[in-house]
């Protein structure tokens, strides 16, 4: 019995070892990247996303993005899973659907305006379909990450805002 004891006491050992050592050589983990990140909005490398509607445009990095998706997380994903809108599914998070919202939110600013005043779709009034995202909740560099997360999903990822996300 003692013997069999320590059999699975070195199993567990040598797994747990195995483990560790197998997220230790993942960089992308490592370096706080998330993988949906590097995979689906193929950012390895920092990306250049617009930043206003002149075209303007600035780098944000893989761990910015990996930011901006956690916040995504834990903040907006209950009523945006994979880019649709579960209280309105007629307006999706999908390009085509930023592009065309009045003002445009299809670059950083204008969705960092949305966030911090969230209106109808077509402009006309407050919704509250979306929180309020107040600078004593998110700092503008974190609102900035999350609307990066958001436009660069919009752009890359396969079926974002669509009914075959993930497909």
């Amino acid at each position: 019995m003692l013997r069999r004891w320590f059999s699975v006491r070195r199993l567990l050992t040598v797994l747990a070892a195995s483990l560790i050592l197998m997220v230790s050589c993942l960089p992308a983990q490592a370096a706080g990247v998330d993988a949906y990140v590097s995979r689906y909005l193929k950012a390895t490398e920092p990306v250049p996303l617009e930043v206003d509607d002149q075209g303007n445009t600035r780098l944000f990095s893989p761990e910015d993005l990996s930011a901006g998706k956690r916040l995504f997380t834990q903040s907006c994903l209950n009523c945006h899973v994979g880019g649709v809108t579960l209280p309105d599914p007629t307006v999706s998070l999908s390009l085509s659907d930023l592009k065309g919202a009045t003002p445009p939110r299809d670059h950083i600013n204008a969705l960092v305006a949305y966030f911090r005043q969230p209106m109808t779709y077509d402009g006309s009034e407050p919704t509250f379909w979306c929180r309020e995202v107040p600078e004593s909740w998110m700092s503008q560099e974190q609102v900035e990450n999350l609307a990066a997360f958001v436009l660069r999903a919009a752009q890359k990822a396969p079926g974002w805002g669509t009914e075959t996300f993930g497909l």
